[in-house]
């Protein structure tokens, strides 16, 4: 027999098979003997009242075994080596689920990467901390796995409109990723883990006979009669058949080239900000509500703050628990910080971005536009125009960081008090942080909003405006400053037939699923245009 239950119960009795054995047996009245599996479907953790409860929905096999196959493989892959070909560019999560995709729908996927594969990847990403050197063609942003591949691994969203979010989770296990991503309500690989499950897709493609293709900088497109029927890359290789374009957000060159050639793009709204760091130890009492904090039974405590501050929102971005903070810059002559958790969560610090809505309206005030430089490129009408604000916002933050990969910093206190900071507490960000007076030099219409924002969310959190808590600067890539414009239906452009933008880079997800799902989709649509 087998029994579906959802308990209530203390984050002591959820701790492992074990201690939820007892629970069921209590809710049941069953003999401990007769349940041979106890299979946890839906985990989540309710830290809303005093007494803190454990929420799990869970499948028990009474007098039977669980099937041996319970975890099946939901995809199959077939030879597609003599197939019709299609071009992927880009290898993160929207180009790596439209090429598993493609490969299921019987065509072959081309993927080109402008960067290296992970595991190259891994030794650049190490050269920023350590020589302060970024690589324009392999860092955080560029590379196997894309901006996701070490930047945490969440595989949480809210996007559920175009596609299966556990069709997602199924797949990324059936490449290797733990089962429990299946039943967290807030499913997690870690930045430690993620890169493993790449490559495992990557050799899952090219088994299948399709192609993965690395320093390949696509830089032109190839049109006739109004159809993209391939693309040229950097060194004039030739690829041909209909193009995903799947660049990611920080792809700025590929905007450009497509402001040059007079494809349509448009302004999208942005947020940018700073990446917050609190001890983790801070943010476990607050949010447990426990001198202890999180003692032995319950995760590493998370936080999801949002407000609404002179029309504009502000809200936390990313938040990573028993993480690090870390240079994603994809240029030298930038600073730009991000976040990470390991699958253990593990470190003593946790942080967030801290961001500010922007919207493509705001550039009509003057306030963005005078933020620039004289001489930077940033004119109002162009639909790039966010993008170099943004770009402008990290050239800045360089220089008040001290014109390499350290990054300026200012307590969370001092900032709120428009006072410099004199000493900076330790911090996971391995490149370095410099005291700099954020409350000067970053923007009013972002500093302002923020200050009050930090108080509305420690009127809800006390204790959350904290000394021991640090400003890092800046978290400008929560999302794709661009939208390149497609059709809903056949998600082509809408004026280049054979070529789908997709992902984040396209301004149509913001996340690993989300991306995931967009790259599916997209391979789909070409399987019916190559029909």
């Amino acid at each position: 027999m087998i029994k579906e239950l959802h308990l209530r119960i203390l984050p002591e009795e959820a701790i492992n098979e074990h201690t939820l054995r007892q629970a069921v047996c209590r809710e049941t009245g069953d003999a401990a003997e007769r349940i041979r599996a106890v299979r946890v479907l839906k985990r989540s953790t309710d830290a809303r009242q005093r007494v803190i409860r454990i929420h799990v929905d869970l499948r028990v096999f009474i007098d039977e075994e669980p099937d041996s196959d319970e975890y099946r493989a939901i995809a199959s892959y077939g030879d597609v080596s003599e197939r019709k070909a299609a071009v992927v560019v880009g290898a993160g999560p929207c180009g790596l689920f439209a090429a598993l995709r493609l490969i299921e729908l019987g065509l072959r996927p081309v993927v080109l990467e402008r960067g290296k594969d992970v595991h190259e990847r891994k030794k650049d990403i190490a050269r920023i901390s350590r020589e302060h050197v970024v690589d324009p063609e392999s860092n955080y942003a560029f590379g196997e796995g894309g901006a996701g591949a070490f930047s945490d691994g969440k595989l949480y969203t809210r996007s559920r409109k175009r596609g299966s979010v556990e069709r997602i989770l199924r797949i990324f296990h059936q490449h290797g990723a733990d089962a429990s991503i299946l039943s967290d309500a807030r499913p997690h690989i870690g930045t430690d883990k993620l890169p493993r499950i790449i490559e495992n897709m990557r050799r899952r493609i090219t088994a299948s006979g399709g192609e993965v293709h690395f320093r390949t900088c696509v830089e032109k497109l190839i049109v006739r009669n109004g159809e993209a029927t391939g693309v040229e890359t950097r060194e004039g290789q030739v690829f041909t058949g209909p193009v995903i374009l799947a660049t990611g957000h920080s792809a700025r060159d590929v905007y450009q080239w497509f402001e040059r050639q007079q494809i349509p793009v448009e302004q999208k709204g942005i947020a940018v900000g700073v990446r917050l760091e609190h001890p983790q130890t801070l943010i476990n009492r607050i949010r447990y509500r426990r001198p202890e904090g999180r003692g032995d039974s319950l995760p590493a405590a998370e936080y999801r703050f949002s407000a609404q501050v002179d029309g504009r929102g502000v809200y936390s971005f990313c938040m990573c628990p028993g993480g690090f903070v870390v240079p994603a810059a994809s240029a030298p002559e930038q600073v730009v910080v991000n976040g990470m958790s390991p699958s253990a969560r593990n470190s003593r610090w946790a942080n967030a971005g801290m961001v500010v809505e922007i919207r493509p309206e705001d550039m009509s005030t003057g306030r963005l536009e005078a933020f620039a430089f004289a001489g930077f490129p940033f004119d109002r009408g162009s639909p790039l125009a966010l993008m170099y604000f943004q770009e402008q916002l990290e050239r800045v933050c360089r220089l008040n960081g001290g014109m390499r990969q350290t990054a300026p910093a200012q307590r969370m206190t001092d900032f709120m008090n428009r006072q410099n900071t004199s000493t900076l507490p330790l911090s996971s960000y391995t490149p370095g942080l410099v005291s700099s007076p954020l409350h000067l030099w970053m923007p009013p219409f972002i500093a302002d909003r923020l200050r009050e924002g930090f108080r509305h969310f420690n009127s809800v959190s006390r204790g959350f405006l904290s000394r021991e808590a640090v400003m890092i600067g800046v978290e400008t890539r929560t999302s794709s400053p661009v939208r390149i414009l497609r059709n809903p239906d056949t998600m082509q452009h809408v004026t280049l037939r054979g070529l789908f933008p997709c992902g984040e880079g396209a301004g149509y997800a913001g996340g690993i699923v989300s991306s995931a799902i967009d790259g599916e989709c997209c391979a789909e649509r070409v399987s019916e245009y190559m029909r």
